[in-house]
């Protein structure tokens, strides 16, 4: 550089080293901008940029009689602004010397003993922060490498950090990195000799790079993609469209694989979903959508057509539960029947109000909805299951280890269909339906498990801590078991705590348990103590008395004020519910991803939060003649024997029977509650001429006699479920 007489090539330093062979010229951007005898005086296109060659000749000769005060080297073209200051110095030897070049107005420097400092109060403290750059640690000083931004009280930078990034970003993008200003932060740092130069930031400039925006994300993650043609593969307009997240676009799932029911039915990927629970939006954001979709609902129903007048009758009548039953497929029926519909042979009518009028939980009505969701995500995730079969050999007695025994055994596959085998050790009896005993099978597991030291808890429970049970890999079983019921027809859990069910779902990280999650009388006794202290005399006081614990839990530290407590209480409910069972959860976890059913909890979380965090739905009238379908002919009107169904299951509701709801759900179908899957396949009822009722369990068919009188029906009807039930159990 003729000016500064160095060959280091930094751009960076001194900007770019620029050769004009055609003038015999070298020299540094910045050598040439900060030299204190010379000007622009041509156009950008003329000389260099703008400087005439002419005048930089004439600069040279300048500084050549000028020594440098810190090299003591001629050459010295920078000269200090200050008044009587008469340093003269090179422009890498003033950046060496901490020297100030303002690249802006007239390009003015500064001297190490005259440069602008920027003012710090007394009241700031003098500690260390990060830079928000680089993220190093960056002491909290007057210096010259350390530049405090004007705009916010905590952003503290290194000066090195500031002008790469000034490089970088160029006028238009250059800002501070906290509270986004550009305007003060710019003038301060130019103030502060930070060259911000004239251009558009590095990354505008950089050719296509920018293309890839212009491809949309066509990639199936979920873990277990249903598509034969593969993850890649997209077919608009099916059930292969791919879909992309709502929020992040840069995840997608194919329709069938997410159980998306149309292209217009939002998505998200677990990322985005894991940030929503983390700030508590999205719980908010799901009820909002349940909200909208119940009203959507409700309108529909208003908008529906009436069904067709009948004559006016009692409430209380049989006849009056019949016309309004939701399920009831009548063929063939004459011209004057009350049930004849014009363009269909199925009628959907809303439910009696003697049912209706019944004191039904507001909760469970709010659960029926995602309860049918969890049916038809279960319904897919059976086509994993295969004709093949596998036998498992159980004792009623010790359901527990016979269960354990049977899953582990080297034949046992939960893609299998399962047949259960109940014996006893005296002799070795069988039961004969193998649908019946695999739903009794899974009925009395999932009871043993609610009731296993696995769990701890009274009605929402949560992971105990069981080494032993850790050892023998017992959490990653009883997941295992849970994953294969729902799939294979048995019943939900239905015990899993709100916070046991978050861990599962947003992962521990994302969950604050509460108070109520401690299941421990004498840990819920201490936190509370800690939580309702009301002096710093009574805390201090109590937080000595459960000294041990706080040590154990790492939460044992100094408490200076009375506030202190509402961390402390959520460290330690932290480290009781979630981190002291870290390992049991993990393998709980392992063990539901069994046949895919942790996935499809995480993307539908308030539809299995229904099952597994609620009880079922007790049986009641309504429920029984929702879950059947009835067929009938012209006859059976004249004879009332569908009358005297719905007349009856109201009279079992109501305690006027010897048999229960169960008894006749367990007559048809072999079990006594309602799957979480549901019935497959789905009951049904026949009106015969025949003497007494039959419980087809293969295909779940109630064929019911025509009698003419309702006593009759219901003798016959008592009789046989009764007697049938009671040779079963014996």
């Amino acid at each position: 550089c003729v000016l500064c007489g160095r060959t280091d090539d930094c751009p960076e330093k001194y900007g770019d080293k620029r050769t004009y062979v055609e003038y015999n010229l070298t020299v540094h951007y910045y050598c040439l901008l900060m030299s204190s005898g010379i000007w622009q005086r041509g156009e950008e296109d003329e000389g260099v940029d703008g400087f005439l060659i002419t005048d930089i000749r004439k600069e040279v000769n300048r500084a050549a009689k000028l020594k440098c005060n810190i090299c003591k080297k001629k050459g010295a073209s920078i000269g200090c602004v200050a008044p009587k200051c008469k340093r003269s110095y090179h422009f890498p030897c003033g950046l060496q010397r901490e020297c100030i070049f303002q690249f802006m107005e007239d390009f003015r420097s500064y001297c190490w003993e005259h440069r602008p400092v920027q003012k710090f109060t007394d009241k700031e403290p003098r500690e260390s922060s990060q830079c928000t750059i680089c993220l190093d640690l960056v002491e909290h000083l007057p210096v010259y490498t350390v530049l405090k931004s004007p705009c916010c009280k905590n952003a503290w930078f290194h000066r090195e950090c500031l002008q790469y990034q000034a490089l970088s970003a160029g006028i238009f993008f250059f800002r501070c990195t906290v509270c986004n200003n550009k305007d003060k932060f710019q003038k301060e740092m130019l103030r502060m000799g930070i060259h911000i130069p004239e251009k558009d930031a590095s990354w505008e400039l950089e050719e296509n790079a920018y293309q890839d925006l212009l491809h949309c994300y066509q990639h199936c993650d979920v873990k277990r993609c249903l598509c034969k043609k593969g993850r890649d593969y997209n077919e608009p307009d099916s059930k292969w469209e791919i879909k992309r997240c709502q929020y992040c676009g840069s995840r997608g799932t194919h329709l069938a694989c997410s159980s998306l029911k149309s292209w217009e039915q939002n998505w998200e990927c677990m990322e985005c979903r894991s940030i929503f629970a983390k700030s508590g939006k999205y719980s908010k954001r799901k009820k909002r959508a349940l909200a909208t979709s119940e009203n959507t609902n409700a309108t529909t129903c208003l908008l529906e057509e009436p069904p067709p007048k009948s004559p006016r009758q009692a409430s209380g009548s049989p006849r009056n539960f019949l016309l309004q039953s939701p399920k009831i497929m009548c063929q063939n029926l004459s011209p004057c029947s009350h049930l004849e519909l014009p363009a269909s042979n199925r009628m959907t009518m809303s439910l009696s109000p003697v049912v209706s009028n019944r004191n039904w939980s507001l909760t469970h009505k709010h659960l029926r909805a995602p309860r049918r969701e969890v049916c038809n995500i279960l319904k897919e995730l059976k086509v994993q299951v295969k004709t093949k079969t596998t036998r498992l050999n159980i004792n009623a007695e010790n359901i527990w280890s016979s269960a354990l025994k049977g899953f582990r055994q080297r034949n046992f596959s939960p893609t299998n269909t399962i047949e259960v085998n109940f014996s006893n050790c005296k002799n070795r009896s069988k039961t004969n339906n193998s649908a019946a005993s695999k739903h009794h099978f899974f009925q009395l597991l999932m009871l043993h498990l609610q009731n296993s030291s696995l769990f701890e808890g009274s009605s929402g429970k949560n992971l105990s801590l069981d080494f032993q049970a850790v050892k023998e890999n017992l959490y990653f079983e009883a997941g295992k078991m849970i994953a294969v019921s729902l799939v294979h027809g048995g019943p939900s859990p239905g015990f899993f705590s709100k916070t046991l069910f978050d861990c599962l779902v947003y992962g521990p990280e994302n969950v604050k348990p509460a108070l109520e999650d401690v299941a421990d009388v004498d840990v819920a006794q201490t936190i509370r103590t800690i939580k309702y202290a009301n002096s710093l005399s009574s805390l201090q006081s109590s937080l000595q008395d459960c000294c041990e614990f706080l040590t154990a839990a790492g939460c044992l530290r100094p408490v200076t004020a009375l506030c202190d407590k509402n961390m402390l209480v959520n460290d330690m409910l932290s480290y009781h519910v979630i981190k002291r069972i870290t390992l049991p959860l993990e393998s709980f976890r392992q063990g539901l991803k069994t046949l895919g059913i942790l996935e499809k909890m995480q993307m539908h979380p308030d539809a299995f939060s229904s099952i597994l965090c609620h009880k079922p739905e007790r049986l009641s009238a309504e429920t029984v003649c929702d879950l059947f379908t009835i067929h009938s002919s012209s006859d059976v009107n004249k004879v009332e024997g569908a009358d005297f169904w719905m007349g009856y299951l109201q009279d079992v509701e109501s305690g006027e029977s010897v048999v229960t709801l169960e008894d006749i759900l367990l007559f048809v179908t072999g079990c006594c509650y309602i799957p979480s899957i549901g019935f497959d396949p789905e009951p049904t009822i026949k009106f015969l001429r025949i003497r007494y009722p039959i419980g087809n369990r293969l295909l779940n068919c109630l064929e019911l006699p025509i009698t003419k009188t309702y006593q009759q029906f219901k003798n016959k009807m008592e009789l046989t479920i009764r007697n049938t039930l009671r040779v079963e159990r014996e």
